[in-house]
């Protein structure tokens, strides 16, 4: 591979940096909606490292690292909004139903601990199912079946019936974000919900934060790009600019039986359920992992999609790929290890340093010339075996007289 980023001594990262960092962010309820605060949080993080940005109407900000050349620009994303749940209606019993924000399942809410967002302040509670203590209900408490029209919300007040919770100013549409319950042990384990993204945001911020202190060259510009509704569907889409040719999205990678992901290692993606990732870009990420001895893994998403995904159906006409750190149980109570989130964070430090994919990228629309290649000719070549003449092993079946005629 001939890429001078390849040949260069990566930097220690400083963890200690990243760690601080992870942790103020799970301590910033950010579910998809409320994210102001989060955005905020993140835009000082860049102030002080000297990095300018600009943020879009609704929060989404978009950093800028200056490199050698301004284009083919590429783009760092990671997303800042986080799962969470709304209320949909003050049941008479004085308890809440609620919905949830983004796609994660119940029985993950169930026994959560939990803040409400009113017009006028904050009511704690906990999410729990209809039927819970099993000295009331016996067995049925095992029977109920898992789903959001289960579940509902007890909230810390003296609260019977649904006037008292309109005097207490809960109203439908209140936005609730369930309690991180963060927990890192000794040996490296990371517990905590909404790993995915915050793990990710603290990965590319401590990528920044390398680039400026070991003042590292950028062979072109790196934009750090942090979305607000990853979680909906929409992510990149909206703080992406014409001048971005390649995005690599940052996202929790699922460590799960049937699928090549380790808590210990980055993973690359080679497809999730929009498709297949950019075939240069992906394998440039993976000669990187090699030329720096960063531990990686490669994998397939079926039911998984990022903020790549959005961007490439917005329209934008880029290469893209998506690395993550592993993690267990995503979109639940989620677990990585530091392992992942260094391996995650020298992959995009290595990026940021090394040569584009092409530098025919800077436009949108060429020639041939400078145009990346996959397969040479000779890479095509079909194996198959000859079929044999039929007349050389078929008789003739016409009669002796009808053969004569013709």
């Amino acid at each position: 591979m001939n890429d001078p980023g390849s040949h260069l001594a990566l930097p220690a990262i400083d963890y200690g940096y990243l760690e601080e960092t992870l942790l103020q962010l799970l301590a910033i309820p950010s579910p998809v909606g409320l994210t102001d605060a989060a955005v905020r949080y993140t835009a000082g993080r860049l102030e002080a490292l000297g990095i300018p940005y600009e943020i879009t109407r609704r929060g989404a900000i978009r950093a800028t690292l200056r490199g050698q050349a301004s284009q083919p620009a590429r783009a760092v994303v990671a997303h800042l909004d986080t799962l969470g749940a709304m209320v949909r209606a003050l049941k008479p019993n004085g308890r809440l139903d609620i919905v949830p924000i983004g796609h994660w399942s119940a029985r993950f809410a169930e026994g959560g601990r939990l803040t409400v967002f009113t017009d006028h302040g904050q009511v704690r509670g906990t999410c729990l199912p209809l039927k819970t203590s099993g000295h009331a209900f016996g067995d049925e408490v095992d029977a109920q079946p898992v789903g959001w029209e289960q579940v509902e919300v007890r909230v810390d007040l003296p609260a019977t019936c649904r006037e008292d919770l309109l005097a207490a100013g809960l109203e439908v549409g209140d936005w609730i974000a369930f309690d991180p319950q963060p927990e890192i042990q000794p040996g490296g384990y990371i517990n905590a919900r909404y790993l995915d993204d915050k793990a990710a945001v603290a990965a590319l911020l401590t990528a920044c934060k390398a680039v400026r202190d070991h003042r590292l060259v950028l062979p072109v510009d790196v934009h750090p790009l942090l979305t607000i509704t990853e979680e909906i569907g929409s992510g990149a889409s909206a703080a992406l600019h014409g001048e971005i040719a390649e995005m690599v999205s940052l996202d929790i990678s699922i460590a799960a039986e049937g699928q090549n992901t380790s808590e210990h290692a980055a993973t690359i993606c080679m497809q999730d359920m929009s498709g297949p990732f950019d075939y240069h870009l992906t394998h440039k990420l993976i000669a990187l992992a090699h030329a720096h001895g960063i531990p990686h893994r490669r994998d397939i998403f079926r039911y998984y999609r990022s903020d790549s995904a959005a961007a490439v159906e917005a329209g934008n006409d880029i290469r893209t790929a998506l690395i993550g750190f592993g993690g267990d149980a995503s979109h639940a109570q989620e677990r990585t290890h530091r392992d992942a989130l260094e391996a995650l964070t020298r992959l995009v430090v290595a990026y940021m340093t090394s040569e584009p994919v092409a530098r025919r990228d800077c436009r949108s629309m060429g020639s041939l010339d400078g145009f990346t290649e996959q397969l040479c000719p000779g890479d095509m070549a079909v194996p198959s075996t000859p079929l044999p003449a039929p007349e050389t092993f078929l008789g003739d079946p016409a009669p002796e007289g009808e053969a004569q005629k013709r």
